[in-house]
């Protein structure tokens, strides 16, 4: 049973500024319309539907974001005004948008940013199993050997790591595509190999990828980047 209090006829009460009695009526006779169709009384309303009573709009439809944002090198991963070099303000956007997941400050690339709090949700909760795929350079060439431990699982935090994807491609470059997100994660399991990272850069979540932007540059969410994201997620839900 739904909440009275997340019905149309109490939004209507509250935003009409009219008596529970001429909510009713208006809903009833058809003069509320919620997305151009005719309100029902009990009908839960969602943050992106419009709401009008004769002619004039109760309730704009809320327009949620979906970016894609390459995180420069040096800016925290926080809206928090207060510690210095800060996201919000590398943004410099009005709305108000939050970051999923979080990317150390010396490490860069792509991270996923919405208003869309039922989104944000699905993706927190399914976060320590989406795939997230990083380039890594170090300060000396690579092993098969140190590209197989990694690989196959380091032992950091009194924990082993989850088996990761590994490919090497350049003398002292590879690419890993995790399934875990540990604290600093790709460092500490290059530190227990006796390498240091001198540039960490996030390519894709999921199935979104930096693909062109350009530090401190962010773009729209393709629908279909979308749809697919949310469905996998959806996956991930009804799997756990």
């Amino acid at each position: 049973m739904k909440s009275l209090s997340s019905s149309l006829q109490y939004f209507v009460v509250q935003k009409g500024r009219l008596s529970n009695k001429d909510a009713i009526q208006a809903i009833l006779t058809g003069r509320v319309l919620v997305n151009g169709q005719k309100g029902q009384l009990q009908q839960a309303l969602k943050p992106e539907d419009q709401v009008v009573l004769d002619g004039k709009v109760l309730k704009e439809p809320q327009k949620f974001l979906y970016l894609a944002y390459y995180k420069p090198r040096g800016i925290e991963s926080t809206l928090s005004l207060n510690i210095e070099n800060n996201l919000a303000q590398a943004l410099g956007m009005q709305e108000r948008v939050f970051p999923i997941g979080r990317l150390d400050k010396e490490s860069e690339g792509l991270m996923l940013l919405t208003n869309d709090g039922t989104l944000y949700h699905r993706i927190a909760n399914a976060d320590q199993h989406q795939e997230k795929e990083y380039v890594v350079t170090v300060d000396k060439p690579l092993t098969q050997e140190a590209l197989d431990q990694v690989g196959s699982g380091i032992v950091i935090m009194g924990q082993k790591t989850r088996p990761a994807q590994v490919q090497q491609v350049g003398q002292k470059t590879f690419s890993i595509v995790l399934t875990q997100g540990l604290n600093r994660q790709i460092r500490r399991m290059c530190y227990k190999l006796a390498y240091e990272v001198e540039r960490l850069v996030r390519v894709r979540i999921v199935n979104v990828e930096v693909g062109d932007l350009k530090p401190g540059e962010w773009r729209e969410l393709e629908p279909a980047e979308k749809t697919s994201l949310t469905k996998r997620l959806m996956l991930f839900k009804n799997s756990g």
